[in-house]
C-alpha cells in the first residue's frame, strides 16, 4: 500500500491492481473520519473530516482493515444495443493490430462489469476478462463528444451520458440512457453492473427515460395554498452566469457526482447569516452584472463580488445598496448588480432561501452534471421559500478579493502525482506567475505560463479520484484548477490541491488575476 498526498483533506492509496483497489474501497466503509471514497483503475482517493481524524490516524486505519480476497460479484445485469459506427473505431482496430470487424466481435464476446464510476455522473468504467483490451486516449481530447458515445480508453470501456469533452476512442453510439434521476439507480451503468454489448436493434434492459432537472419557474407573486403571495425573483436582464447554489450535495463521489456548491463557500454563509437563514440555504451565484426584479416584501443581501450596487424601487427611485449589508425589498424592487470590480461571482441571499427543486438532497447546478435547476434566463422567477430560522445578522464586511491584473497568493499541498513532474517544473509551478485565462468556469480555471510543466514520467495515468481545488496538468503543461463542478476522476496527473482555505478565494478569481502559489 502506498499512501499519497491529495490535499490537506484527502489521500490517495495506490493498489497493485484495479481488483486490490476495489477490494479496499469496500473494506473501508465506515472507517472513522471518511467523508467519501472514489475509486479508480488502481488507486482509492479517501477524504476525511480533520475534525475527526488526522492523515496519520487515517492511514494507520487503512493499512491495519482486512480485506476479503475476492471481489464481490456483480450485483445485476444490463444489454445495451451499440451501433458500431465510431469515428475512431478504425483507428482503435489500427491501435490493436485488428480489423474493425475483428475490434467490434470481441467488444461484443467481452464479459463486462463496472469498477467504478467517475468523470461525469452515469459514466461506468466497465473491464472484462479480455486483456486483448487495452487502447491509448486519443493524444487530443476533443471538445464535444455526444452522449450516448461508446468509447475505449485503456483496459475499459464505457458510454458518455451527456455532452462533454472526453479523449476516449469512440467506437459507437447507444441509445440508451445512461443516467436518470429518477431511476434506481440513477446510474445504468452503476458499479457492480454487468453489462453485456449486442448490435443495435434490441430494447434495453432497465433504461428508464430520461427527466431533466429544470428551475422552479413560475408565475410572480402567485398565492399559496393559504392565499398568501409567493414571493419571488424575477430575471429581467440575465448576467453571463446566473445559478441556484448552495452547500451541494455530499457523498455521491462514488456515483461520478461532484458535491458542486457555491464556488464561495464564505460568501454562501455571509450571505445567509445575514438574512437569518440556515448556513446552507439556496442563494443565487451571479457572473456578470444583472438586473434582478423582487416580487412580495422580504430582506435581501449581497456578498462575495464587489462591484456598484443599486435598488430601484417601483416607483423609480434609485438607492445605493451597501455590501453585505440586508437591506428590505418591496414589490417591484429592482436590484442592479454592476460588473464586479474585485471578484467573479456575487452571491444574492434572500431571507427565506432559494425555494428551487431539490436533487439528490441539494438545489445547486452541477454545471457539468447537468444536475439541479437549470441556469436562470431571461424572464424566469425563482420563488423565495419560508425557511428563516434566525434574525437578521449584523453587517457582513467585504474581503480583499483579487482584480484582474492583480496577483493572488494561494497555498497547496504537493501531490500526489508531483513526481510525474521534473524538480525544475516543480520550481517553478511556485516561483512562476500564473494568468487566469477568459477560459474558466466553474468546472476549472484554465491558467497561463510563461514555462510550461515539464513531465519527467510520460505515458498516460489510469483514471483515478480528484478532489476540488486540484492542480491537473494536460499534455500541454499549462495547469487546470478545478472547481466545484470538477470531473470526479481523470488521466492526467494532478501535480498539487489547494488547501481547503484556499478554495474560497479560488472561486472569485477573474480573468487577468495572476496567481502565486505556496506550498504549505
Amino acid at each position: 500500500m502506498r499512501v499519497l498526498t491529495a490535499s490537506d483533506r484527502a489521500l490517495l492509496v495506490e493498489a497493485r491492481d484495479l481488483d486490490e483497489a476495489m477490494r479496499w474501497n469496500l473494506a473501508w466503509t465506515g472507517v472513522p473520519g471518511v467523508v467519501e471514497r472514489v475509486p479508480g483503475a488502481r488507486t482509492v482517493l479517501v477524504r476525511f473530516d480533520p475534525f475527526r481524524t488526522s492523515a496519520d490516524a487515517l492511514v494507520a486505519a487503512l493499512e491495519a482493515t482486512i480485506t476479503d480476497a475476492e471481489q464481490a460479484m456483480p450485483t445485476r445485469e444490463v444489454v445495451v444495443p451499440v451501433h458500431y459506427d465510431g469515428e475512431d473505431l478504425e483507428e482503435a482496430a489500427r491501435l490493436l493490430s485488428v480489423s474493425p470487424d475483428e475490434l467490434v466481435r470481441r467488444h461484443l464476446a467481452a464479459e463486462w462489469h463496472v469498477a467504478f464510476s467517475g468523470f461525469a455522473p452515469g459514466f461506468g468504467y466497465a473491464v472484462s476478462g479480455d486483456p486483448f483490451f487495452d487502447v491509448p486516449r486519443r493524444s487530443t481530447p476533443r471538445t464535444r463528444v455526444p452522449a450516448g458515445a461508446v468509447g475505449l480508453a485503456g483496459p475499459f470501456t464505457g458510454v458518455y451520458p451527456r455532452e462533454t469533452p472526453g479523449g476516449w476512442q469512440l467506437i459507437g453510439r447507444t441509445d440508451a440512457v445512461m443516467w436518470d434521476i429518477d431511476r434506481d439507480p440513477p446510474a445504468l451503468l452503476s458499479p457492480g453492473t454487468r453489462v453485456l454489448f449486442e448490435q443495435a436493434g434490441r430494447q434495453v434492459v432497465a433504461a428508464g427515460g430520461p427527466r431533466p432537472a429544470q428551475a422552479l419557474r413560475g408565475a410572480a407573486a402567485a398565492p399559496d395554498d393559504a392565499g398568501r403571495p409567493i414571493a419571488g425573483i424575477e430575471v429581467v436582464r440575465p448576467p453571463l452566469q446566473l445559478l441556484v447554489q448552495d452547500a451541494g450535495r455530499r457523498g455521491f463521489a462514488a456515483l461520478g457526482v461532484s458535491s458542486s456548491g457555491a464556488a464561495d463557500r464564505r460568501a454562501l454563509r455571509d450571505a445567509n447569516r445575514a438574512v437569518g437563514n440556515a448556513s446552507t440555504a439556496a442563494v443565487l451565484e451571479c457572473v456578470g452584472s444583472a438586473v434582478l426584479r423582487l416580487h412580495g416584501s422580504g430582506v435581501a443581501v449581497v456578498t462575495g463580488a464587489v462591484g456598484d450596487l443599486g435598488l430601484v424601487t417601483a416607483d423609480g427611485t434609485e438607492h445605493p445598496i451597501a455590501h453585505g449589508v440586508p437591506f428590505a425589498t418591496a414589490e417591484g424592487d429592482e436590484v442592479h448588480l454592476g460588473h464586479p470590480e474585485r471578484g467573479i461571482r456575487y452571491v444574492i441571499g434572500v431571507r427565506g432561501g432559494v425555494a428551487a427543486a431539490s436533487v439528490l438532497g441539494s438545489r445547486a447546478t452541477d454545471t457539468l452534471a447537468g444536475l439541479g435547476p437549470a441556469p436562470l434566463v431571461e424572464g424566469d422567477v425563482v420563488a423565495v421559500g419560508r425557511d428563516a430560522v434566525a434574525a437578521v445578522d449584523d453587517v457582513v464586511m467585504p474581503r480583499e478579493l483579487p482584480a484582474p491584473g492583480e496577483r493572488v497568493e494561494l497555498a497547496i499541498t504537493l501531490g500526489p502525482r508531483d513526481d510525474w513532474f521534473t524538480p525544475e517544473a516543480l520550481d517553478v509551478l511556485v516561483r512562476q506567475e500564473w494568468l487566469v485565462t477568459p477560459r474558466s468556469d466553474r468546472v476549472g480555471v484554465r491558467l497561463q505560463g510563461d514555462v510550461p510543466l515539464e513531465r519527467a514520467i510520460q505515458g498516460e495515468l489510469p483514471s483515478e479520484g480528484a478532489v476540488t481545488g486540484a492542480v491537473q496538468v494536460p499534455p500541454d503543461g499549462q495547469p487546470v484548477l478545478f472547481g466545484p463542478d470538477h470531473p470526479i476522476t481523470g488521466g492526467y496527473p494532478i501535480v498539487a490541491a489547494l488547501t481547503d482555505a484556499a478554495l474560497d478565494t479560488a472561486g472569485q478569481l477573474p480573468p487577468g488575476a495572476r496567481i502565486r502559489f505556496r506550498v504549505v
